[in-house]
């Protein structure tokens, strides 16, 4: 206890005995420094004691894709830990292809009498979906606070990651290392974050890379998020001769440095590769990184903020708070080719 006593005082920046009277919930501690001790408490990971420990405030429902893109459990941990030190129960919902609908995990949240839903990267985020599922939950009314994927006229906050910003850090990282042909593999364009990167990169690749308008369409290719997908688009851009690909997520990234070495070419100096996500293990791949960092932390506890503040009937602003993204820069990305700068050179 000697020691927890002392790693919990250093962490809280008070002294022990402060430490010892918020843990046997003793008077003579202001209310804000009992705050920092109970936060540091649970930094730390230990258990706060039974008489300390919040009544829970209700259920909160999660709803997440499914889990392989490791993006998506780094998410659901942050909301899931920030939602426990609000009080609440977060009931956790991935959607895996064929299994439970994101609509089916609603009805289940609903008879549970949730208190609200956090929804990650769902059918908000779809231009081709029917987005009245939301309004009819507004309705009701239940709040709900949606991550990555923004609806116009849905009165609730959303939260998104900049990705059109994104993608012009991207191009202009890759054309500062000399690159001009420049492609784009990310997912397919109903979605609202793939339509901002396409936006975002047509954009700097005109203005920054001097591609004409008209000649970006080779240059991009909408595929399956994944792996997968990565792979089969970075092979047709190859063949188009490209020398930098700017990712629309961290798996597709990895499937695109497999085309390339299915060809013989060497990452970072027969192409180069820029992520999107900064997903957990993206520093130790082979090569690597080169990605665009989604704050994840900062976004995942704006979302529950926000919805406990509608929750308690604050009425947090219903717009969308943009979190700017942060170049990760690794080595997965180089000095274009020789052969494609002088290239460059002798057409300007």
């Amino acid at each position: 206890m000697r020691a927890r006593l002392s790693d919990i005082a250093q962490q809280a920046q008070v002294s022990e005995a402060t430490v010892s009277r918020v843990l046997n919930d003793r008077p003579g501690v202001a209310v804000e420094t009992r705050q920092v001790v109970l936060t540091a408490l649970d930094v730390l990971g230990y258990e706060r004691p039974a008489r300390l420990r919040k009544r829970s405030a209700g259920l909160v429902g999660l709803v997440v894709p499914e889990l392989d893109n490791p993006i998506f459990p780094a998410f659901a941990q942050v909301i899931e830990s920030t939602l426990a030190q609000s009080g609440f129960t977060p009931v956790l919902c991935t959607q895996t292809a064929g299994g439970v609908t994101e609509d089916e995990y609603v009805e289940m949240l609903l008879d549970r009498q949730v208190s609200g839903i956090v929804f990650v990267s769902g059918l908000h985020a779809d231009t081709a979906a029917n987005h009245d599922r939301y309004r009819a939950l507004l309705a009701r009314p239940l709040p709900v606070v949606m991550i990555n994927g923004y609806v116009p006229g849905i009165g609730a906050p959303f939260v998104s990651c900049d990705d059109r910003e994104a993608a012009e850090l991207a191009v202009a990282h890759l054309v500062a290392l000399g690159h001009r042909r420049i492609g784009l593999i990310t997912g397919p364009d109903r979605f609202v974050p793939v339509q901002r990167k396409v936006a975002g990169w047509r954009s700097a690749m005109t203005r920054l890379a001097g591609v004409a308008e008209a000649d970006l369409g080779p240059l991009a290719e909408l595929s399956l998020f994944g792996v997968e997908g990565g792979e089969a688009a970075a092979g047709r851009l190859l063949d188009r001769g490209v020398t930098g690909v700017v990712c629309g997520s961290d798996l597709m990234a990895l499937g695109a440095i497999r085309a390339a070495r299915q060809r013989g070419l060497d990452v970072p100096d027969g192409l180069s590769v820029v992520g999107y996500d900064d997903s957990p293990l993206m520093a130790f791949t082979d090569p690597p990184l080169t990605t665009m960092r989604q704050p994840v932390t900062a976004m995942a506890v704006a979302a529950v903020r926000a919805l406990v503040d509608e929750i308690n009937g604050h009425g947090a602003p219903h717009s969308e708070y943009l979190f700017r993204p942060e170049l990760v820069v690794r080595g997965s990305t180089a000095v274009a080719p020789s052969s494609a700068r002088l290239s460059y050179a002798r057409s300007a």
